[in-house]
């Protein structure tokens, strides 16, 4: 946490410096494009049905890793 205290310090004190408008916009924006937004997602019903299917599938033991997932993404491409 002091790393990042310190470092947002160091930016002030550089902005304090800047006097050109238009640099100052520029930086403006992109502070303002980064700041976190708590938005609320709404799903459609076909995504909630999905969500819902997967938890079942995992409940269950219907998983597949990653290597084998890869290994039959290939052999599906490779009889294309």
């Amino acid at each position: 946490m002091e790393a990042i205290d310190h470092l947002r310090n160091n930016i002030i004190n550089q902005l304090l410096t800047i006097s050109d408008p238009e640099y100052l916009s520029a930086i403006y924006k992109i502070v303002k494009q980064s700041t976190v937004q708590k938005e609320v997602v709404q799903l459609s019903e076909e995504q909630v049905v999905m969500l819902q299917s997967s938890e079942t599938d995992i409940e269950n033991g219907d998983l597949i890793t990653q290597s084998e997932l890869n290994k039959n993404d290939l052999e599906w491409l490779n009889g294309q």
